[in-house]
Formats: C-alpha cells, sequence, structure tokens
C-alpha cells in the first residue's frame, strides 16, 4: 500500500526534488498530477494472506479490488470480484493499479511479460512485491521508457541486488525499495509465532504447514 501511494502522490520526484532545493509549482497538465485512490481499480495477482490484506486497506481507500487466485472458488471475501489466472487479459485493461503478491511457479514465472503489459492502461501503476521473475524485466523496463505504463514500485527484481546498470536506477517513473516489504520492527516476532505453529503441526502429525510453498 506505500508503494501505491507513494506512486500516486508522486512522493519519489518530491524527494528528487528536495535533495535539488526545487520548490515544483503546479503541473498544468491535470493528467500529469498527482491523484488519489477513490474510485481507482486495483488488481491484485495472487489473493492469498498479504493479497487479502492489502484488499482490506485499498477498500479503506474507496478503491474498487478485483483479484485472481489459483482457485477462484472460494477466499474472495472482501473483493468485489475473484477470478481464476486465466481471466488476466480481460481483468488487466481494467486496471488502474496492478499488484503482484502471488507466488513463484512455473504458472507465474513472466506472467507479466510485454504482452500483458500492453494490454494495461498507459495510466497505470505495477506495484511487485512478490518475486522478480514474475515479471519480464526488458519488457517492463521498454515500456516504462516507451510510456506505455505510467509507474512501476518495484520492491524485488530479476536479479538482487540490483546491478548497477539496470536502467531501472535512473528511470524517474520508478520506486524501487530493496525487497524489504515484510522488514518492519516487529518481524522476527512474527516469524518465530509462525515456526512455533508449524512445529504444533508437524508434532501432531500435520502434513500441511501454515505459509507453505508449494
Amino acid at each position: 500500500m506505500a508503494l501505491i501511494l507513494a506512486l500516486r502522490r508522486h512522493l519519489h520526484t518530491g524527494r528528487d526534488n528536495q535533495a535539488q532545493k526545487h520548490w515544483r509549482g503546479m503541473i498544468s497538465h491535470i493528467a500529469a498530477r498527482e491523484d488519489q485512490l477513490g474510485g481507482k481499480t486495483l488488481l491484485i495477482i495472487g489473493l492469498g494472506r498479504v493479497g487479502t490484506r492489502l484488499a482490506k486497506l485499498a477498500k479503506a481507500f474507496d478503491m474498487r479490488v478485483v483479484a485472481t487466485k489459483r482457485d477462484a472458488s472460494h477466499g474472495g471475501q472482501g473483493v468485489d470480484g475473484v477470478y481464476r489466472y486465466d481471466r488476466l487479459p480481460e481483468l488487466l485493461p481494467l486496471a488502474d493499479v496492478v499488484t503482484l503478491t502471488c507466488p513463484l511457479t512455473p504458472d507465474t514465472q513472466n506472467l507479466i511479460d510485454a504482452k500483458a503489459l500492453a494490454a494495461m492502461k498507459p495510466s497505470a501503476h505495477l506495484i511487485n512485491v512478490a518475486r522478480g521473475r514474475i515479471v519480464d524485466e526488458d519488457a517492463l523496463i521498454r515500456a516504462l521508457q516507451e510510456k506505455g505504463l505510467a509507474a512501476a514500485g518495484l520492491d524485488v527484481t530479476r536479479e538482487e541486488p540490483l546491478p548497477a546498470a539496470s536502467p531501472l536506477w535512473t528511470l524517474p517513473n520508478v520506486l524501487i525499495t530493496p525487497h524489504k516489504a515484510g522488514e518492519t520492527q516487529l518481524i522476527e516476532e512474527a516469524v518465530i509465532d509462525l515456526l512455533m505453529e508449524n512445529l504444533e503441526r508437524l508434532w501432531r502429525g500435520e502434513t500441511v504447514l501454515k505459509n507453505q510453498v508449494v
């Protein structure tokens, strides 16, 4: 949610202007200005624990939320619609913000390729807090350079750390964070709680773990 808000409110360019001691006036071109989230459509690709939490936060900002997941028959509470991954081509053109919160699997690798990016609105934002290889990074760079996509917020990249030669570093419409979306002051407590619960499941003879990666 932080990346969505930062891009919509141009906080990344504001920080750049601050470093240059530049006071930017109002932008005359309306479509290029900061924007609000109310009434916008958020597409969440991967409606698991993280995606469901994101949906709840987005609804608080009056966004319309649609989502995809492998099994769309259940788990769609709190969203306006949940669909299978094969419905993605018809959902991408509707979204103002597309977020990736799905696992990296053979089915999701390069899920967001040149064709998917071309289907998105030129005014749309792409947020990736999942895994870098879910996105065709070369196609993403071209889309951002050619204004086929308005902006991207990337917490993950194909190669980490991101190589110094990557064009993503210097694109003005990209906000990069170093794979820290889950890093908070309470992360160690959450990890210990998860470990203890999974150990208890194993001791009970259970085979399904919480947050299990398949």
